[in-house]
């Protein structure tokens, strides 16, 4: 009695909890250091949009840091995206696959019908202020529908209906955006399907059967005409990066600038809004594709190297949430984002330098724009919800 009468005079403890359940309180395993990583791209990206298009706003008597602001505006959606899906169960988000990827076939049909003429291309509806491109909320939307269809397989090795069956998910996706077209969006999805399947226990003869195959129809494609000239001569202006015609003079000499501004950029760079090249407008929408450039020339090694680092940091953050994830949606979840980003920076870069053909896709959270930046926020915040939750 003794005891009781001490215990009930002790200070009451309500207000921390019980220890079991607080540890395993989501707001307590937020991974910081992938927050680090995403914010600190975004302000290497606000630095590199505001150089690369300062030069051409001043031609045009506009605002300098017009588009600097702009894009601060879409960080800051792009933050509150990541910090909502964040707060929202990743099983619950599950539950909701199916309505989101229908809404972004009915987005990819529509804009197909509606969406604006840029480039020959239809990539985006045109809202006036803002433009919405619906290829890039795919991601989001994919990811989420296979990695949650997969998930669903309980033994090791996937069957060969549910391999036809995340094909059949991926190839309306797939198709609808080759349509626009959008070459670059799609090599991202079958990025992130390949590894999703690879990591589900897909055999292997059956994805080089399927990339075979995948060969063979753009080839096909090619010879057809499906493939639009445009598309066509960014290949051949990748094969022949030195050629003199006139019909690849745009893309060759892009990418000449281009990787001119990476060499000439040195060990500590020319310095912020020193850079002759960026300054001189000499590359084409600088400030979406080859911002890397821009980077690269001002600060040299050290910022394209720090840059670097910090795709490294969140990428290596992304496969441990999947090393820890004790579900197997999570797992399919993470790795699944890795995949995407992976590629989509390897794309980026490497058509920066080179040794990969122009395809148009943005720096992820560099870039200037706002769908791939509120995409890529939303994917991250799943992945931050797959971690968050581990210890339930």
């Amino acid at each position: 009695m003794a005891v009781l009468e001490v215990a009930r005079r002790r200070p009451s403890m309500s207000g921390m909890g019980n220890i079991r359940r607080s540890m395993a309180d989501p707001s307590r395993n937020i991974d910081w250091l992938l927050v680090f990583a995403v914010s600190a791209l975004w302000t290497v990206g606000a630095f590199a949009v505001y150089s690369t298009t300062r030069p051409r706003l001043l031609a045009r008597g506009v605002d300098p840091y017009y588009l600097l602001q702009r894009q601060i505006i879409y960080i800051i959606a792009a933050a509150l995206v990541m910090v909502l899906v964040m707060a929202l169960d990743y099983e619950w988000l599950r539950g909701k696959a199916e309505f989101f990827y229908g809404g972004s076939i009915v987005a990819l049909m529509l804009v197909l019908i509606a969406g604006a003429v840029r480039g020959g291309a239809r990539l985006s509806f045109d809202l006036g202020i803002v433009s919405l491109q619906p290829a890039e909320f795919t991601k989001f939307s994919l990811l989420l529908l296979l990695a949650g269809y997969l998930s669903e397989e309980e033994s090791e090795e996937l069957p060969y209906h549910r391999f036809i069956t995340t094909l059949v998910i991926v190839g309306a996706s797939v198709g609808l955006i080759l349509l626009q077209p959008d070459l670059g969006s799609a090599t991202v999805l079958l990025a992130c399907t390949m590894g999703l399947l690879l990591v589900a226990g897909s055999k292997v003869r059956y994805i080089l059967s399927i990339t075979s195959l995948a060969i063979l129809s753009a080839t096909v494609a090619v010879w057809s005409g499906l493939v639009r000239s445009y598309q066509f001569r960014r290949i051949e202006a990748f094969l022949n990066q030195n050629s003199t015609e006139s019909a690849l003079k745009d893309v060759v000499l892009q990418v000449r600038f281009a990787k001119r501004a990476v060499a000439t950029g040195g060990i500590t760079g020319k310095g912020f809004l020193n850079g002759p090249l960026t300054n001189g407008a000499f590359i084409p929408v600088q400030s979406t594709d080859f911002i890397f450039s821009a980077i690269a020339e001002q600060f040299g090694l050290i910022g394209a190297g720090v840059t670097l680092s910090l795709f490294t940091l969140l990428l290596w953050r992304i496969w441990r949430v999947g090393r820890l994830s004790r579900t197997r949606l999570g797992q399919l979840i993470a790795l699944g984002a890795f995949s995407m980003i992976l590629w989509q920076t390897f794309q980026n870069i490497g058509m920066t330098l080179g040794i990969m053909p122009v395809s148009g896709l943005p720096l992820p959270f560099v870039s200037y724009g706002g769908s791939h930046m509120v995409a890529f926020a939303a994917i991250v915040g799943l992945v931050q919800s797959v971690h968050m939750r581990r210890l339930r």
